[in-house]
């Protein structure tokens, strides 16, 4: 699946109208998770019987009718996801909270499936045929989405975002530029004080770029609250203090996926920590310097361009490797302060070298699980995710990639 993405160009009475849009969509979703949370216990509640209520819907809310029926249905699907994510994660029993659903506060996107919308043929602009009169945008951008059969566009999306709206186009076609074999192998260590240490001993710069953009996204905060709340001033300081925040996202999945590919396309195998970064996260002395790493999204990247590829790519357990010394196996204990790895055999490497060659080895042997399926991300799809749950993701490369 490739998710191609434009600017759009368009009047002010159309953008109200996508805000409309997005507004239904929510009301919607909303009313789905009601719906299963008032139901009796003998009342099976599933994707279906959702759909079944967004016919209700359109026949109750005028707003609601003024909606494309399959978007409204996909509207219905967002909230099923949200149920049955709840759903499996009591099954798995996972510890803490499981995700209850929750009622959504701020919708920014409306997903049209395979009516609703027309492309033109001739120009780059899409058509919007519902009833609330989003009408013929412009697409800005250096993708050719006439290339593909209208029939592979399994989804439309509008997107609402700090600096403009954006529409998505979910093209169901295989993405693949397999790459010679160079017949090098890597093993890589995220960390805070190194974005990554290789197995080579290279270690890759932190670009911080949180760090870096905090004081004048605090200034812009600052800003907000010296606005009287309602006015133009106030909501013109709260989309620059957006925009700043969308800069800072931008960059992290630029450089994550640059730096993925790169990686990618020189070795054969790549082999990295299986890391559970949700749990990492609860650290509070960490927390802001970790989500500022982006490890997570460093890692979707490597699968996908190593399926892209045709390379490999293997997730290590995370216990002991940096703790094992990479050379006669023995567990040297050190606190997280300690960057040297000394041990007793004469090994003397930089803590998350060592670790990142102990990857390696295990990867090596077949210690961990090859996951060489890929689902890319961006600013929304997950691996192994359906149409529904790419919300927010997107496999998005940038055109000079």
């Amino acid at each position: 699946m490739l998710v191609l993405e434009y600017k759009v160009k368009a009047k002010p009475s159309q953008y109200r109208a996508i805000d409309e849009a997005i507004q239904t969509v929510q009301f919607i979703r909303n009313k789905s998770i009601r719906y299963w949370m008032d139901a009796s216990r003998e009342d099976k509640i599933d994707r279906f019987a959702l759909n079944k209520y967004s016919t209700k819907l359109r026949q109750e809310f005028a707003f609601v009718k003024e909606l494309n029926a399959m978007a409204v249905q996909a509207a219905a699907e967002r909230g099923w996801l949200s149920i049955s994510r709840f759903y499996d994660n009591c099954k798995k029993k996972k510890p803490g909270k499981k995700g209850y659903p929750k009622f959504q506060r701020s919708n920014r996107s409306v997903e049209y499936k395979t009516s609703g919308w027309s492309l033109i043929p001739t120009k780059r602009r899409i058509t919007f045929t519902d009833k609330k009169g989003i009408g013929e945008l412009k697409l800005l951008g250096k993708w050719d989405i006439h290339t593909y059969p209208v029939v592979a566009i399994k989804r439309v999306r509008l997107v609402r975002r700090a600096d403009g709206y954006y529409c998505q186009f979910c093209v169901d076609v295989e993405c693949r530029d397999i790459q010679p074999l160079s017949g090098k192998e890597i093993g890589l260590d995220v960390g805070l004080e190194s974005f990554y240490t290789d197995s080579n001993g290279y270690h890759e710069p932190n670009p911080k770029f949180l760090r870096k953009s905090e004081p004048d996204i605090k200034h812009a905060q600052r800003r907000i609250y010296k606005k009287q709340k309602g006015s133009n001033n106030r909501r013109q300081a709260r989309a620059r203090y957006s925009k700043k925040h969308l800069r800072v996202s931008r960059q992290r999945n630029e450089h994550a996926k640059r730096l993925a590919r790169n990686v990618c396309k020189s070795n054969d195998l790549v082999a990295y920590e299986d890391l559970k970064i949700s749990n990492m996260l609860k650290n509070h002395c960490l927390a802001k310097s970790i989500a500022d790493a982006s490890w997570y999204l460093f890692r979707m990247w490597i699968h996908y361009f190593a399926t892209k590829f045709g390379k490999l790519a293997v997730a290590i357990p995370p216990h002991y490797t940096s703790a094992e010394c990479s050379q006669c196996k023995r567990v040297v204990r050190k606190s997280l302060s300690a960057r040297t790895h000394v041990c007793v055999c004469g090994c003397n490497l930089h803590r998350d070298t060592n670790a990142a060659i102990n990857i390696l080895l295990k990867a090596k042997s077949r210690g961990g699980h090859p996951q060489s399926n890929a689902g890319g991300v961006v600013t929304s799809t997950l691996l192994g995710a359906t149409l529904v749950e790419q919300v927010a993701t997107v496999n998005l490369e940038s055109p000079h990639l």
